[in-house]
C-alpha cells in the first residue's frame, strides 16, 4: 500500500512537472505501480550512483511499463547480502558477486558493459612508493572486503609478500582524498573511478599497478523476473543505440553493453568464494 502511495505521489510530482515518466504513457489500469528495485552495488557514494543509472532506470521504465528506482547499500558486503536477501529485481554488481548471485540466488546474467574492467593501485604521484615492496608496513586503503578491486589488491600483496596494513573507506574518491592527505601510503580503486575522478586529482596520482582485465559490473535478473529477461535484454540493447545511451556510455567511459558468458563468471569463483567467507564472518 505505502509503495503505491509513493508511486502515485511521484507520478503527480512528475506530471505536474510536464515530465510524466514513461511508464505512465497508456497504462492500463491493471498495470504494476510497484517500482522494480535496480540495485547497483557501491563502487562510488549512493548520489553519485543515482545520478549516473537515471538514463538506465528510465529505459527500463519504458521497457517494463512500470516505475523503477535505483538503490545501493552502505557497502560491498551488505549490497551481497541485500542481493542474496533477494531484495534487487535487478542487480549490477562486478563479476565475482554476479557469480556469487548467479551460484546461490537464482540470478540471471543479462550483459556487461564492453570496456575493460581493471583494479589499479594508486599512491600520491610525488610519494616514494612506486611498488608492491615499498608499501612494506605502511597503509593502505581497500574499499570494503568483499569488492573486487580490495580482492585483487589484497591478493597482490600477498603475491608479493608484502604485508601492510589494510584499511577500508566507503567510496573511490574517498581513496584518493586520504591518499593525497598522506594518510595512507596507496589505495585500491577501479580504473574507471579512477579516471571518474577530476582532472586536477587525477594529476596528483600515479598507477603503480594494474590487474588483467577481469568481469566488470555485470546486469542481473531476479529469477522471479525470469520471463522478463528477454524484454530487459532488448530494451537495454535499444538503449544503448540511442543518443541517450551513447551520451551515457561515452560520460562514464563504458563503450556500450556486451553478452556475459557463464564461463566467464565461473572464472571468477575463487574470488565469489571469498565474499561467502567475509559474509559468515559478518553474520
Amino acid at each position: 500500500m505505502l509503495k503505491s502511495l509513493i508511486a502515485a505521489v511521484s507520478l503527480v510530482g512528475a506530471v505536474l512537472a510536464g515530465t510524466a515518466p514513461a511508464w505512465s504513457q497508456a497504462q492500463s489500469p491493471s498495470a504494476d505501480t510497484t517500482p522494480l528495485r535496480i540495485g547497483i552495488a557501491p563502487h562510488t557514494s549512493a548520489r553519485v550512483i543515482i545520478e549516473q543509472y537515471q538514463p538506465v532506470r528510465l529505459a527500463v521504465e519504458k521497457a517494463m511499463a512500470q516505475p523503477a528506482e535505483i538503490v545501493t547499500a552502505p557497502d560491498f558486503t551488505a549490497f551481497a547480502r541485500r542481493a542474496l536477501d533477494q531484495e534487487y529485481d535487478i542487480a549490477v554488481t562486478t563479476g565475482h558477486q554476479a557469480q556469487l548471485l548467479r551460484q546461490d540466488a537464482g540470478y540471471k546474467p543479462l550483459l556487461t558493459y564492453k570496456a575493460d574492467f581493471k583494479s589499479v593501485v594508486v599512491a600520491a604521484a610525488g610519494s616514494p612508493y612506486a611498488d608492491a615492496a615499498s608499501l612494506r608496513g605502511t597503509t593502505v586503503l581497500g574499499l570494503n572486503p568483499s569488492s573486487l578491486v580490495t580482492l585483487w589488491g589484497q591478493h597482490w600483496l600477498k603475491d608479493s609478500k608484502v604485508e601492510a596494513q589494510l584499511r577500508y573507506v566507503s567510496a573511490a574518491d574517498s581513496v584518493a582524498q586520504i591518499v593525497l592527505a598522506g594518510d595512507a601510503s596507496a589505495g585500491f580503486m577501479s580504473l574507471a573511478n579512477l579516471q571518474k575522478l577530476a582532472p586536477d586529482v587525477q594529476a596528483k596520482l600515479k598507477v603503480i599497478a594494474e590487474s588483467q582485465p577481469m568481469a566488470g559490473r555485470v546486469y542481473l535478473v531476479n529469477a522471479r523476473l525470469a520471463d522478463r529477461w528477454p524484454a530487459l535484454h532488448e530494451a537495454l540493447m535499444a538503449f544503448a543505440e540511442t543518443a541517450e545511451g551513447k551520451a551515457y556510455f561515452n560520460t562514464n567511459a563504458l563503450g556500450g553493453y556486451r553478452e556475459v558468458g557463464g564461463e566467464e563468471l565461473a572464472a571468477m569463483e575463487p574470488l565469489a568464494d571469498e565474499v561467502r567467507h567475509v559474509l559468515k564472518a559478518v553474520k
